[in-house]
């Protein structure tokens, strides 16, 4: 870390959520992914997590890619993607044959990327190296599921928040001990983009708030926020049961990212999935 720890940007900072801000990913350590696990931090953003010449090269693969999107009667404003969400088969209480296929779609795609290699081994690597231990696909019904979802988030997205055991009970073979997400982003606009992560839960008062997939932000009034706005080559973890929500971008540029959970558990190593 760069040994400052970053207040957030609110009027009602709080001294345990706040944003923590390392020069390199040589600087990330299991300390920091445990503290964003117990609630301490509100943010992390790795300054460097690639390079942009790394970045230029994926973007420039993916501009011959076509883009998926979330159903737009549950997702909106639109948020394009590649590769399946979880969240897109709640409805269906399981993971469907569709499911592994769109997965393998996603994989056979995204495994020419980067030099004719796949950019999600870039960030299991760099991840694993700070964590100590093994990073591996959550599994559910003894299958690997998938991770690494690249997302494009013009319009931004509402408050929301993401708990899977909560949302999608009994998926999981292996219920991890608490979630987090990492936004790793391969472009960044010029102006906008913002992630800003509450330091405040979901809780059944919050229904009646209810907006589509996400929440009115009257939930979040005087709650302590970390926000951050990262840059090309940067990577953003959060604890994704803390409501969050992304500003809309402004100016040129894109706001595209790989996307994806991490479960710590009660073993060593840590779970993903998207």
């Amino acid at each position: 870390m760069s040994g400052t720890e970053l207040r957030d940007v609110s009027t009602n900072a709080s001294p345990i959520f706040t944003l923590f801000d390392a020069e390199t990913v040589d600087e990330l350590t299991r300390d920091h992914i445990l503290r964003l696990a117990v609630g301490v931090l509100g943010a992390v953003r790795i300054r460097g997590f690639s390079s942009e010449e790394e970045c230029a090269d994926i973007m420039e693969g993916l501009d011959h890619r076509e883009f998926g999107a979330y159903d737009e009667n549950l997702i909106f404003p639109p948020i394009a993607k590649i590769g399946p969400a979880a969240y897109d088969f709640y409805g269906a209480h399981t993971l469907t044959d569709e499911y592994w296929k769109i997965a393998d779609e996603a994989l056979r795609l995204r495994g020419k990327l980067h030099h004719g290699s796949d950019p999600m081994d870039l960030a299991v690597e760099r991840v694993g190296r700070a964590w100590g231990d093994e990073v591996v696909p959550a599994r559910s019904r003894g299958r690997d599921m998938f991770a690494g979802m690249i997302r494009e988030i013009p319009n931004g997205a509402k408050l929301h928040f993401d708990e899977i055991v909560r949302e999608f009970p009994g998926i999981l073979d292996e219920t991890p001990a608490s979630f987090l997400t990492l936004n790793w982003y391969l472009s960044m606009p010029e102006q906008g983009g913002e992630t800003r992560v509450y330091r405040r839960r979901w809780r059944p008062v919050d229904e009646p708030f209810r907006d589509g997939y996400g929440y009115d932000e009257k939930v979040v009034e005087d709650e302590p926020v970390a926000v951050v706005r990262p840059r090309t080559g940067d990577a953003v973890i959060f604890d994704s049961r803390n409501l969050h929500a992304v500003n809309e971008i402004g100016g040129e540029g894109r706001r595209v990212s790989l996307s994806f959970f991490l479960g710590v558990t009660g073993r060593g190593p840590l779970q993903v999935w998207s």
